[in-house]
């Protein structure tokens, strides 16, 4: 399964926000410097989805803010449910 998320670095704390039009918003502490703010948004996402963190892979826009990223192994339906409940 892919998502579309707007990823925030440098926030105050990690945390999946919600939808934000067609993505899911994402605010990450790390830094977007050597691929710190994206390790931090593939451990928020393991986590949040309860998922070993080898299963989340960012598959485009590794350097910008708007990500694609891939939850291998998710269930569609369990992923839906969990961002509505934000």
């Amino acid at each position: 399964m892919r998502l579309t998320l707007k990823v925030v670095p440098g926030s105050s704390r990690d945390q999946v926000v919600g939808r934000l039009g067609d993505a899911i918003k994402v605010r990450v502490s790390a830094p977007p410097e050597k691929g710190r703010a994206n390790r931090a948004v593939a451990s928020l996402l393991a986590a949040f989805f309860d998922l070993e963190p080898a299963a989340v892979r960012i598959v485009a826009g590794g350097a910008a803010s708007r990500k694609i990223v891939e939850l291998e192994g998710a269930d569609p339906a369990a992923v839906s449910a969990r961002i509505d409940s934000l």
